[in-house]
């Protein structure tokens, strides 16, 4: 854009003295010269700026490199920190079953923790609460008079000999 106006600026400057079929006077010459050697000036400035932005560019661009080779080095990192965060908590809640402990981030693995050991907690009060209910009371049932009905005259004799001897 900047050489369209150089060249613009350019010549309508050429065509005057042209288009007049004039000599150009040495004042005239001085000029034009003046003006070329600033267009230069403007265009190698600019011609830096442009280097120097095109430099800026390509740092960039490599520091974003860095940035996203870093940044995936991180999810890796976070991904295997929560496997092994996973495994110690299955590891020291060995009543919960490892399917249920689970969960991508540390807080789902958590709160999966949180949510297994209420339902083991509800279980477990439920069995206790069974269990007190179908209570035996401890040792041998009190010894009681042994039924003869329905035995034989035979086993009934051989009753009656045991109740005589403990008796």
């Amino acid at each position: 854009m900047e050489n369209e106006n150089e060249e613009t600026q350019e010549t309508p400057a050429l065509s005057e003295v042209e288009g007049t079929n004039e000599v150009s006077t040495p004042g005239d010459l001085e000029a034009i010269t003046a003006q070329l050697e600033e267009e230069k000036k403007a265009k190698a400035a600019a011609e830096a700026a442009l280097a120097e932005k095109d430099a800026r560019i390509a740092e960039l661009q490599a520091e974003g490199e860095a940035l996203r080779a870093e940044g995936v080095a991180i999810s890796e990192a976070h991904a295997q920190a929560v496997t092994k965060y996973l495994d110690a908590v299955r590891a020291a809640n060995p009543t919960i079953p490892r399917d249920i402990i689970a969960g991508g981030t540390i807080e789902d693995i958590d709160a999966s923790v949180e949510k297994a050991q209420s339902i083991a907690s509800a279980v477990r009060q439920s069995l206790e609460a069974e269990a007190k209910e179908a209570k035996v009371p401890a040792g041998a049932p009190a010894r009681g008079e042994i039924s003869l009905e329905g035995l034989t005259p035979r086993e009934k004799i051989a009753a009656g000999i045991q109740q005589g001897s403990q008796g």
